[in-house]
């Protein structure tokens, strides 16, 4: 059975890791020097070298070369790593082998000598599984181990590993590797397996393993396998589900010139076709990234692993688009990428992205333009649904705007009005009040019933509770005054200040005032709720006065 190529072409010495140069010297000088720590960790994303310098790290502290050429990959100890049969060579999978007898088992065997070479290797992979008591098993052999064994661990979430495991250990970070670095190790060995490819796709396929060398070359031998004499770009956007560059640029041109049904065509043909619109939707998050740093920093160098044409269309995209709407861009076409999961219109949050990103965020209004708008027009700032009913006479509706675009005010006083906020509580005080119910109970809602009063400014609501203290109090009482004004926040659409006052009138700076319109019947509210909902009765017939 042929035998995978990433496995064939696994680094067999430090030479041969590529991108990881700032481990392997330092494990080399180490090596020379005699300084090889008892444990080292091993950090950093899958595929990029781990236990393949692990391995590497085995076969120079066994190798029977001279220092300077371990490992020889040609001693008996070193063919017998390579070849997997090596017995003092451990490798551990944590995933499967994470509960503490297998590390009680670990630490009864530690203490014998090796049978082959000078040192007995644990490699511990995925060490981030072992479980808690594992961890604490494995502590006092790791701190303090005997001195033929040494022992690398690795994984891929360094932050799960206790901190008394990490500071028994010398630990090397492994890097994402670059994409230039990988394209030339895919040529090589393209090269030595005799095919062809053309660079094109070697840098796509680099660009989607995204720093893994062994998803590049796991991908590369699947094109390998496609049947081609030569692996061409077309190959490796069929087989990544990906599409032609041609098509991202024309997206984002579609953007660019603010062309949404040229974008909505775009996108139903890539449904047509049958091509992966995540992986379409990465692409033009990439592109788009692209034309932001060129907007940015202007230095087409940081591009350098795109191709030339690519880099030309973006720094002319970069032009005609706004800097603050490619970032609004990336920011809805990342999220579109998260949400596209199928389902019955697979395509709608990538349209959905494509029009919000033409369209730019929501802005909202200026507070002061607000308040000035419904000063001169105070009916228009109340939502249609709760306007005015139709067969209300003009006489009383010009009558009720009036008196709110009339603000008492002191001399030398500057708060702006705000004649919708006050109008939009008359009028809908039955729907905030209910809001209350829901939120804080029928009590507090039949307290607030009780307001005489309202004054609003920019910033503040004082509701006057008349003479009545105890409605007074409750609503002042901390827990119930930050709910009552979280709701009045949210039903005025901005953060205000609730003032609680006793006496008929509310008073603030610029003051518009106007009550809550009662009942027909006038009965107080807390009278309504002691009836209502403690069964109550009016003894005399009459209401009291609270």
């Amino acid at each position: 059975m042929t035998q995978a190529l990433y496995r064939r072409w696994r680094s067999q010495d430090f030479d041969e890791v590529v991108g990881q140069e700032h481990v392997t010297q330092t494990l080399r000088n180490a090596l020379r020097d005699g300084r090889v720590a008892h444990a080292y960790l091993f950090s950093g994303p899958r595929g990029t070298g781990k236990t393949s310098t692990a391995r590497i790290l085995a076969k120079a502290l066994n190798c029977s070369a001279p220092e300077d050429r371990r490992p020889c990959n040609q001693c008996p100890t070193c063919i017998a790593i390579n070849e997997g049969r090596m017995i003092d060579l451990i490798e551990i999978d944590a995933a499967s082998n994470n509960s503490v007898d297998d590390i009680r088992e670990l630490r009864d065997k530690v203490g014998f000598r090796p049978s082959e070479g000078q040192y007995k290797i644990y490699i511990i992979d995925e060490v981030h599984m072992l479980s808690g008591p594992a961890f604490n098993a494995l502590l006092k052999t790791l701190e303090e181990p005997p001195p033929h064994a040494r022992f690398i661990l690795a994984t891929t979430e360094p932050h799960k590993i206790p901190a008394t495991v990490l500071s028994r250990c010398q630990r090397f970070d492994f890097r994402r590797i670059p994409a230039n670095e990988i394209v030339a190790h895919l040529r090589h060995i393209v090269d030595e397996e005799h095919f062809q490819a053309e660079e094109e796709a070697l840098v796509a396929i680099a660009r989607s393993a995204q720093g893994c060398m062994r998803d590049a070359i796991s991908l590369l031998d699947q094109m390998f396998s496609f049947g081609a004499e030569t692996v061409t770009l077309a190959q490796v956007q069929q087989v990544l589900g990906s599409v032609s560059a041609e098509a991202v640029s024309g997206l984002v041109e579609a953007l660019a010139g603010r062309d949404i049904p040229g974008g909505l065509r775009l996108v139903q043909q890539l449904v047509l076709d049958g091509s992966s619109l995540n992986e379409f939707c990465h692409q033009v998050v990439e592109h788009l990234r692209g034309v932001m740093l060129l907007q940015m920093a202007r230095d087409p160098a940081l591009l350098d692993d795109l191709p030339g044409e690519t880099v030309r269309q973006m720094q002319a995209q970069a032009q005609r688009l706004d800097l603050p709407a490619t970032i609004y861009a990336v920011k809805r076409f990342s999220e579109a990428a998260a949400q596209l999961k199928g389902g019955y219109q697979p395509q709608l949050p990538l349209e959905l992205a494509l029009i919000e990103a033409v369209q730019g965020p929501p802005v909202s209004p200026a507070p002061g333009a607000h308040a000035a708008s419904a000063a001169t027009h105070p009916a228009a700032a109340m939502p249609a649904a709760n306007a005015a009913p139709a067969a209300q006479p003009a006489a009383e509706a010009k009558s009720g705007a009036a008196a709110a675009a009339s603000p008492t005010q002191k001399p030398g006083e500057a708060a702006p009005l705000d004649p919708a906020a006050i109008e939009k509580l008359r009028r809908r005080w039955k729907e905030f009040s209910a809001i209350v119910r829901d939120r804080c109970g029928i009590r507090v809602q039949a307290a607030l019933n009780t307001v005489r009063d309202i004054a609003v400014s920019d910033q503040s609501v004082a509701l006057a509770f008349g003479n009545n203290a105890f409605t007074h109090e409750l609503i002042a009482r901390p827990e119930t005054h930050a709910q009552v004004t979280a709701i009045l926040s949210d039903f005025l659409g901005r953060p205000v200040l609730l003032e609680c006052q006793m006496g008929d009138q509310a008073r603030l700076a610029h003051r518009i005032a106007a009550a809550p319109e009662r009942s027909a019947g006038g009965e107080d509210p807390l009278v309504t709720y002691a009836k209502e909902a403690l069964g109550a009765q009016v003894v005399d017939g009459s209401e009291p006065a609270l």
